[in-house]
C-alpha cells in the first residue's frame, strides 16, 4: 500500500499527492476525498456487457411490431419526452438512410426504423439493466432477431455486441451524433435552420461541449463505415430537423 498514491482534495481547497499507507485523513478530508472517487467513477464509461452474442429465434425473421405498437411501447416505458424525442431522431434518419442509401424495401425499413425507435427504450425506467430489459422484450414478443442484434450492438464498447452488419453499424453512428446534433441545433436562435456541419464538426472539437457525448464512439464508429463524418452529420440535420 505504501506505493500507491492518489489525488487528494484537502479541507482548504488545494490537492496534493499522498502517501496512502502512511497519510491520516481528518473527517472532512475524507469527505473531499469522497467527492472526488465518486467524480471520477461517475466519469467512467459504465459496462452493460449482455455476456451474449446470439438474440432472438431465427424463425421469427420477418415479424415486426408495427410503429403504433413500439411507439406504445415507449410511451409506458419513456415518461422523459427529450429521450423519446432521440429515438425518434434516430428513427427518422435510420429509416431514411435505409431507403435513400440501402434502397431497402418497405420491411426492411421498418427493421431500421423500430431498430432506432426502441434501442434505448429500457435505458430510464431500467438503467442499471440498460438495453438487457428492451431486448428480453421484444424476445419474448418473437420479433425478428436483426432488430434486436441492431439494438444490442449500438453501443459495442458498453454492451460487448459487435456491429455486424450494415443497419447495425448504422445504429452506432448515428446514436450519438445524432444527439450531439440535436444539441448543437438546441444552443441557436434558430435551432437547426442555417445549422451547418462546419459548426457541429467545431463543437465536436470542444471536450466541454455536451460532454457525455463520446467522441471515441463516435470516431470508432465512423472508422467502421464508407461514409466521412461530415456527410453522416448533413444527413442527421436534414432528416431529424422536423422530427417531433
Amino acid at each position: 500500500m505504501q506505493d500507491l498514491f492518489y489525488m487528494q482534495i484537502t479541507a482548504v481547497g488545494y490537492y496534493k499527492i499522498v502517501n496512502f499507507g502512511k497519510q491520516t485523513f481528518l473527517p472532512g478530508e475524507m469527505g473531499f476525498l469522497l467527492i472526488i472517487i465518486l467524480r471520477y467513477l461517475k466519469s467512467l464509461p459504465m459496462s452493460h456487457d449482455l455476456g451474449r452474442n446470439i438474440f432472438g429465434d431465427p424463425a421469427n425473421a420477418g415479424n415486426l411490431m408495427t410503429i403504433e405498437e413500439a411507439n406504445a411501447l415507449l410511451n409506458e416505458w419513456v415518461p422523459n419526452e427529450r429521450l423519446r424525442l432521440h429515438m425518434k431522431q434516430v428513427a427518422a434518419v435510420m429509416k431514411a438512410w435505409a431507403i435513400e442509401k440501402e434502397n431497402a424495401d418497405e420491411q426492411t425499413a421498418l427493421k431500421w426504423e423500430l431498430a432506432g425507435l426502441l434501442h434505448d427504450a429500457d435505458w430510464e425506467k431500467y438503467p442499471d439493466d440498460h438495453c438487457r430489459i428492451i431486448i428480453e422484450e421484444l424476445e419474448k414478443r418473437n420479433i425478428d432477431p436483426e432488430v434486436i442484434h441492431c439494438i444490442a450492438s449500438h453501443g459495442p464498447g458498453y454492451f460487448g455486441v459487435e456491429p455486424n452488419n450494415t443497419m447495425d453499424k448504422m445504429i452506432y453512428a448515428f446514436d450519438e451524433l445524432s444527439g450531439f446534433v440535436h444539441a448543437a441545433a438546441l444552443i441557436r436562435p434558430t435551432r437547426y435552420e442555417g445549422l451547418e456541419v462546419k459548426s457541429v464538426l467545431k463543437r465536436l472539437k470542444a471536450p466541454a461541449f455536451a460532454a457525455q457525448v463520446s467522441r471515441a464512439d463516435i470516431n470508432d464508429a465512423i472508422s467502421r463505415i464508407n461514409t466521412p463524418l461530415e456527410e453522416i452529420i448533413q444527413f442527421i440535420i436534414d432528416h431529424q430537423k422536423d422530427v417531433s
